[in-house]
């Protein structure tokens, strides 16, 4: 019997969409049951084929819609869900928008406010055409509206998240004394937070529970779904739902936030996550909010668990850096993608895709990123994204790639990291510098250095380490850009002391480099 005559012909039935980074059960969307309102989670290839993406990622979103899907029937919800293989899949959202409306009789349409550009913009010329009515909701998960920090900076050129970050620490009042003056007498604490690992302490051990999704990947390559990197579908780490996530959570504070400050800069091939909270994905996917997590975080500080540096230093990235760049995405878009301010169009060479490079950073850095589908920070910015700018490769291809091999890369995120803080491209808007280095950052903050096949210290000749060429080679380059930054005239300075011989050298040594990327 069809949905509309079993509930009357009188009554209104509403259609929900719920994305897969919607995951949240605490929306006020849930407060109550409601046989009227149905509800939809799809998996479908508009969202799996639009960049290709690592297989964990497929399979940590696939695996989460599902649980939450069952959660909500559990709850005496209403819910259709669409697999990947199912034959009624349609695999558009919009399509299947449709056929849902169709089968329902739909009288109403709401969906929550998407985090994606490309999504917002589909979803809100959709309803535009519906001949029924549509509403669009908050996903009630940020700190922070979308232009907030666009009404805070205005049309400025350059953009700070500092003082972004202190305004949303002043607001929300977070690691505040009673003067609203910042706990310790600083807002910031990053200068205490890089600190090498020797080994010591120990890292805790890794207690988040294992699942077994091989049916979930049976059935993406069933459906010629393309994906790259290690599925390990069998033994899958990542959080299913919120309470795992929150247990995660509770074993970071408990266990890591303690050492997180100290080494949170840090690499080593010993430890691919040493105490970094692996929360992202759960935050991202909206499993957490980011208010308890944070509050967790002050809480530990305030208790004597955690060093205030340490319990700062993790808050930055949430309350901070997290909130600050999805402000830049939407004052940005959708003009932000093709920004390219060196002119840099270098394909990625093949071992992005491999790992397989004799530089051991670059090795470890993407073979972590394709079997674990994660890579913290510094290894995204500092090793990875580091050689990219240096290499001259194309922006958006990185970009692409980032937001395909990291279980957390959601555009919102990863395209203003990508693009703004570890390429430049959009010319200083979001970082003061390049963040660029030589082989001597690396060797200082990782142990990645020692055995690799070329010399750290070494500028010039077939064994020295490409980084140090390509540092010296990038400045020569973009002289014209680069050189009235105040935050370079230390490196300017220096380069200016190299001999012609010298600088003849780096260039030709730069210049075999970039003729054998795929080669290194």
């Amino acid at each position: 019997m069809p949905p509309a005559t079993r509930h009357g012909q009188d009554r209104m039935t509403t259609l929900r969409l719920i994305l897969g980074d919607q995951l949240n059960p605490l929306h006020s969307w849930f407060a109550q049951t409601d046989r009227e309102v149905v509800y939809t989670l799809m998996e479908i290839r508009q969202e799996t084929d639009y960049v290709l993406h690592h297989a964990q990622k497929i399979i940590g979103i696939f695996a989460a819609m599902r649980d939450f899907a069952q959660h909500l029937s559990a709850q005496g919800h209403r819910v259709h869900y669409l697999k990947i293989g199912d034959s009624g899949n349609r695999q558009s959202l919009t399509a299947n928008l449709d056929a849902l409306i169709a089968q329902y009789r739909v009288q109403h349409f709401e969906y929550q406010l998407p985090d994606e550009w490309r999504l917002d913009q589909q979803l809100r010329s959709y309803c535009q055409q519906l001949p029924i009515s549509s509403q669009a909701c908050d996903s009630e998960h940020f700190y922070s509206q979308r232009d907030e920090a666009a009404q805070l900076f205005g049309a400025k050129s350059h953009w700070l998240m500092e003082m972004f970050y202190r305004r949303m620490r002043i607001k929300h009042r977070v690691l505040l004394a009673d003067n609203q003056r910042p706990m310790g007498g600083q807002w910031n604490y990053d200068h205490d937070n890089r600190k090498t690992w020797p080994g010591t302490p120990a890292v805790p051990v890794d207690t988040r529970p294992r699942h077994d999704h091989s049916a979930i990947w049976q059935s993406i390559v069933a459906a010629s779904v393309n994906s790259f990197g290690a599925a390990d579908a069998d033994d899958f780490r990542w959080p299913l739902n919120r309470t795992e996530a929150l247990q995660q959570l509770e074993a970071f504070i408990a266990d890591s936030l303690p050492q997180f400050g100290d080494f949170q800069d840090a690499m080593s091939r010993r430890s691919w996550r040493l105490f970094h909270s692996l929360l992202s994905f759960a935050l991202n996917t909206k499993m957490l909010n980011p208010r308890e997590v944070v509050e967790r975080a002050e809480q530990a500080y305030r208790q004597g668990h955690a060093p205030l540096a340490a319990a700062e230093g993790f808050i930055r990235q949430i309350l901070g850096w997290r909130e600050y760049v999805r402000g830049v995405y939407w004052a940005k878009m959708p003009d932000y993608t093709a920004h390219n301010y060196f002119g840099h169009d270098r394909p990625l060479p093949a071992w992005f895709w491999t790992g397989e490079t004799q530089m051991n950073c670059l090795a470890a850095a993407i073979g972590q990123s394709l079997q674990y589908a994660y890579a913290h920070h510094i290894q995204r910015l500092m090793v990875i994204g580091n050689f990219a700018l240096l290499a001259g490769l194309a922006p958006e291809a990185v970009h692409r790639w980032y937001l395909g091999v990291y279980i957390d890369a959601f555009e919102w995120v990863e395209l203003p990291n990508t693009l703004g803080m570890s390429q430049f491209a959009d010319g200083g808007l979001l970082a003061t510098k390049p963040y660029v280095s030589s082989a001597a950052y690396i060797d200082r903050m990782s142990d990645y250095c020692k055995g690799c096949h070329y010399d750290k210290k070494a500028r010039t000749g077939e064994r020295a380490c490409p980084f140090n060429a390509l540092y010296w080679d990038f400045f020569i380059r973009h002289r014209d850009k680069l050189n009235h930054n105040p935050r370079l005239s230390m490196v300017y300075r220096n380069l200016d002391r190299f001999t012609a011989a010298e600088l003849e050298a780096i260039t030709r040594r730069a210049e075999t480099v970039l003729e054998d990327l795929p080669g290194l």
